[in-house]
């Protein structure tokens, strides 16, 4: 019965050949055409579909740009902090090399007294005695003379006294030298974050330059043209773009010098648009090129005033200003972090360095972000 059923069973096709109608030659033809067809088909789409995929992750310039910028910004936070650290490591520097200065000048005079301690010794032992303080320098750990010098000074003897002083002087020297310790400990500290922010910075400045090189030169002179002209010393654009001011000096910046509220500001003010036109460097404070606090720094030196290396220690230089009253020479910051700082010249406008590829140069200050502003005393 099953063999019967088995021979009447027809065997199965597969779906091309009921397609094609049988296992004829020309049903194989026609299935390896079908196969054939549904196979470009697939690779038709699946390329659609990796083109539209590729076109959906190309970002637009606008797109780009806004990535740049919050690069920029990422970058300039880091620029701050290592500017923060390099500011501590100088100091710490010029600590420790004070603190070792004064550590061999004490241990000379040290030595020196230690040495008429022993010519002491050297004489009383040949008029046939030592004094038990010279005894107690000269032969025991000099810890517990230390300890003992109160009590030996106490005993009114010279000797006694002798020994107390060069006691105090041991004392001194250690005091030194464990400063200058702390301070190796502190600088050792300090410049391990300086390299930190340092990679931090070339990293967030080198992807917005990977970003910036996927636009063609037409796309990156639009965008450049959007962020501002490039200023110069003598003829310039403002970051509006509005047309030329005056020449320089004579002109806007005499003006603005002009109505700042002080001599010092007035000079502040005539350093800022020298430097225009200058590059922007992170972590330069001049004169070739600047960062945007570097110039800030400088600008206020020529004005004889000595602000603090970064945004966030520039902005406790002097009294707050309401955005209402700048006035030439205030100094104006940026964004929630503080990481942005410009100098105010008047009618809405300031002179900072932006970033990289960007020189020093004039912009409106509803540029960026408006926090706060300082007039530095």
């Amino acid at each position: 019965m099953t063999a019967t059923v088995a021979s009447h069973r027809k065997p199965r096709q597969h779906p091309l050949a009921a397609l094609t109608g049988g296992g004829s030659r020309s049903a194989r033809t026609a299935r390896t055409a079908a196969t054939l067809a549904l196979a470009g088909a697939a690779t038709a789409t699946a390329t659609g579909f990796e083109g539209t995929a590729q076109a959906a992750h190309r970002p637009t310039p606008a797109q780009v740009k806004d990535r740049v910028d919050a690069l920029y910004q990422e970058a300039e936070v880091a620029t701050q902090n290592y500017n923060g650290a390099k500011e501590s490591a100088d100091t710490a520097r010029e600590e420790l090399s004070r603190l070792q200065d004064e550590a061999a000048r004490r241990t000379r005079k040290l030595n020196a007294a230690r040495t008429d301690l022993g010519a002491l010794a050297a004489s009383q032992y040949r008029s046939g005695g030592v004094d038990p303080a010279v005894r107690l320098l000269l032969s025991a750990d000099p810890q517990r003379y230390l300890d003992g010098a109160a009590v030996l000074e106490r005993t009114g003897s010279h000797q006694a006294t002798a020994v107390a002083g060069y006691a105090r002087r041991l004392g001194s020297v250690r005091q030194v030298r464990q400063r200058a310790e702390e301070t190796v400990e502190r600088l050792a500290d300090t410049e391990a974050k300086l390299k930190k922010h340092r990679v931090t910075v070339v990293h967030k400045l080198g992807a917005a330059e990977e970003l910036l090189h996927r636009l063609t030169a037409e796309q990156r002179q639009r965008m450049a043209a959007r962020d501002g002209a490039r200023s110069g010393p003598g003829h310039h654009r403002t970051g509006r773009g509005d047309g030329p001011l005056d020449a320089i000096p004579g002109g806007a910046g005499a003006a603005a010098a002009a109505q700042a509220p002080s001599p010092r500001a007035a000079r502040a003010v005539a350093f800022a648009y020298s430097a225009l036109g200058k590059p922007y460097v992170w972590g330069a404070t001049g004169p070739s090129a600047y960062d945007c606090s570097g110039l800030t720094q400088a600008a206020w030196k020529a004005g004889g005033v000595a602000l603090p290396r970064t945004t966030y220690t520039q902005i406790s230089s002097g009294p707050r200003v309401n955005r209402s009253q700048l006035a030439p020479g205030d100094l104006v910051f940026f964004y929630s972090g503080i990481s942005h700082v410009g100098l105010y010249v008047g009618n809405g406008q300031m002179i900072h360095a932006p970033h990289p590829g960007a020189p020093v140069r004039i912009a409106p200050i509803d540029q960026m972000p408006f926090a706060a502003a300082t007039r530095p005393a």
